[in-house]
């Protein structure tokens, strides 16, 4: 899913166009990972100054229904990407900056073995950690702080 796709499926569904939909919609496009709302509270404040948590979760409860997002939860926070319609996947989630990549690899294949009787409706699998850029600058902050406390004052006599 994409905007432009999104923007599509609301018209034909019958929703109306506006501009904070097709905003929250445009920062999913362009942040490629998942968003919580205090995310795009932050992201539109510039332009909507006075926009609303409950603005913003009635506009990712629909995006959610009509399944232009889906969402996840990190760290007891709801959060939220453009669903993936390419095909059966899952992701690999970066807990500092939300970026996801897909991984075409399914544990289900090898757990349907343990039940064959019970009918599965669905799964989530998701891996958490952080990627090599992430990892990066967090090596870079933890190197900068360690200079500074090795910093060692002596009094004067």
């Amino acid at each position: 899913m994409n905007k432009r796709e999104a923007m599509v499926l609301l018209k034909n569904k019958g929703y109306k166009h506006t501009d904070k939909r097709e905003d929250i919609l445009d920062l999913f496009d362009r942040k490629n990972g998942y968003l919580s709302a205090k995310d795009i509270q932050s992201e539109l404040k510039g332009d909507y100054p006075g926009i609303s948590f409950d603005t913003i979760y009635r506009n990712l409860s629909l995006f959610q229904d009509l399944m232009i997002l889906e969402e996840t939860e990190l760290d007891g926070e709801k959060i939220y990407q453009f669903h993936c319609t390419e095909h059966h996947h899952h992701h690999l989630i970066c807990l500092r900056c939300g970026k996801t990549r897909t991984i075409d690899v399914c544990p289900m294949q090898d757990l349907s073995q343990i039940d064959p009787e019970f009918q599965v409706t669905g799964h989530k699998f998701e891996i958490y950690g952080y990627c090599k850029s992430c990892r990066d600058k967090m090596a870079k902050e933890k190197f900068e702080g360690g200079i500074h406390d090795s910093i060692t004052v002596s009094p004067s006599t």
